[in-house]
């Protein structure tokens, strides 16, 4: 499993905070018909889900791990009979 999904997020993240920069500076008006600002949240929303998405599963993956590691027993067992 490789990092690029969350590198890729941080990307579009910093791509959106410097298109916000720019448009508060005034040196960009639109990108195509499209307002700057509608741009940036957009790039910002995904770059944000493309993070978080990864975190989670590396966390989940980490709580796998962690459990086969103790031997806590397998998937779908429940709770010990009295």
């Amino acid at each position: 499993m490789s990092r690029a999904g969350r590198l890729t997020g941080y990307a579009l993240m910093a791509a959106a905070a410097l298109l916000a920069v720019m448009m508060r500076q005034g040196r960009v008006d639109s990108i195509g018909p499209f307002p700057v600002a509608a741009v940036a949240l957009l790039l910002g929303m995904i770059g944000v889900m493309l993070v978080f998405t990864d975190l989670m599963v590396r966390g989940l993956y980490a709580q796998v791990d962690a459990a086969k590691r103790k031997g806590d027993g397998e998937a779908g067992d429940g709770p010990p009979p009295r």
